[in-house]
């Protein structure tokens, strides 16, 4: 999976659309990201981290091509006005 820009993702997204106007599907989802690498064990250590500024995590895919972005929270209004010249 790629990790992309704002900017870039919303120029592979509309890729990605474009290329399965006729056939096909493009999934998105997104996740409330927390910036953390590893996951949080069930039991012993537990790590109290805590994040400065919730962020959400955008995923595409279609077929084999896979995309992501990182946006912060206070910018999920203005990545989706953005996003609507598909």
């Amino acid at each position: 999976m790629v990790l992309l820009e704002n900017d870039s993702f919303l120029t592979e997204l509309t890729r990605l659309f474009q290329k399965c106007r006729t056939s096909g599907s493009v999934v998105i989802t997104l996740k409330k990201y927390d910036g953390r690498t590893k996951p949080v064990p069930r039991k012993g250590h537990t790590e109290t981290f805590e994040p400065a500024d919730n962020k959400c995590l955008i995923r595409a895919s279609e077929g084999k091509k896979k995309i992501s972005t990182v946006v912060s929270t206070k910018e999920v209004i203005k990545f989706q006005m953005g996003g609507l010249a598909f």
